[in-house]
């Protein structure tokens, strides 16, 4: 068995759609966007090539995971150029195995060569935590309204990066699809049947929630 993470390339863009497709089908919401949102945002301004990567199990690849510039402010203004990773995948029949941890640990290697130092996502915590990640409240990141959400998770890249600060996260506008473009994209794929299921509750409260 030999694993390789990689650069993904234009060839692999079709599979890494249909990966990603497969692994948030009916996740969260009946169906999914992220498929689109991955189609989109390789060609924004702050998506970062160098991170977008894709993990092979014998030459087939089975995941990825995507990287885009995002902004933290501080009480005086000033901006600090952090990362935002999503979509992160890995095929159904390969997850729970491991290849989402070494695809994220290899992605933390190649952030902290280029020089960045804190990685701030949304996210459910039982996926995260194991990597890293904490709450958003232990570095005292916050969003523009003041609040700091239950699904902000915070990662360090380096001990005491955002030490001694108050921080608001500036999401990139690369998130910002249209979602009405959704479903005319997903045409393009094999139809799956959307449905509910409980881990859409599960996101639905994680994500509406605020931490005190």
């Amino acid at each position: 068995m030999t694993i390789n993470i990689r650069e993904e390339k234009t060839d692999d863009y079709r599979l890494v759609e249909e990966i990603t497709r497969d692994a948030f089908w009916n996740l969260y919401v009946p169906g999914c966007g992220e498929h689109y949102i991955a189609h989109m945002i390789r060609s924004h301004e702050d998506f970062i090539p160098q991170l977008d990567l894709v993990i092979e199990l014998d030459g087939q690849v089975i995941g990825n995971i995507m990287y885009t510039k995002s902004k933290l402010t501080d009480d005086d203004g000033n901006d600090k150029t952090i990362l935002t990773f999503g979509p992160v995948c890995i095929a159904p029949e390969y997850q729970r195995k491991g290849y989402g941890k070494r695809l994220m640990e290899r992605s933390f290697e190649i952030a902290r060569e280029l020089g960045y130092d804190a990685i701030v996502i949304f996210g459910m915590a039982a996926n995260y935590v194991a990597r890293g990640f904490v709450s958003c409240k232990r570095h005292n990141v916050k969003i523009a309204n003041g609040t700091s959400p239950t699904a902000m998770l915070v990662k360090e890249l380096a001990d005491g990066a955002l030490d001694g600060h108050n921080w608001i996260y500036r999401e990139s506008p690369a998130f910002e699809v249209d979602e009405t473009q959704i479903d005319k994209f997903d045409a393009n794929f094999k139809p799956k049947e959307k449905r509910w299921q409980p881990s859409q509750e599960e996101f639905y409260i994680v994500s509406h929630s605020n931490l005190n």
